[in-house]
């Protein structure tokens, strides 16, 4: 999953699968505050919905399977992504033991 996608090479671009993955991670763990900003514009007031929690535990997953199983093999991606997995994956729990799955329950 290392070696370049072939259908790419006439792009110039060098994306291999596990690259990707990468990428797609980190655009996925980015773009979640965006979702956060345009709720709370929404609410107009600081929200955190629930699918700021999904891509964060999504993007965290992604990014560190990249580091973990591409030829990087970085260490500092390793830690960087290892932490706010955990982090998403509890205050996901949170989300759905507090509001329950519906997401529309109100909040107390």
């Amino acid at each position: 999953m290392n070696a370049p996608i072939a259908w790419l090479e006439w792009t110039g671009l060098h994306m291999s699968p596990w690259k990707l993955i990468g990428w797609t991670g980190a655009f996925m763990f980015g773009g979640r505050w965006l979702v956060q900003f345009l709720a709370s514009r929404r609410e107009g007031k600081p929200v955190i919905p629930r699918l700021f929690w999904y891509m964060s535990l999504v993007g965290s997953a992604m990014t560190l399977s990249y580091f973990v199983f591409s030829h990087k093999q970085d260490s500092v991606g390793i830690i960087q992504n290892l932490f706010p997995s955990f982090t998403a994956a509890y205050s996901l729990y949170l989300d759905v033991k507090h509001r329950g799955w519906r997401r529309d329950k109100a909040e107390h």
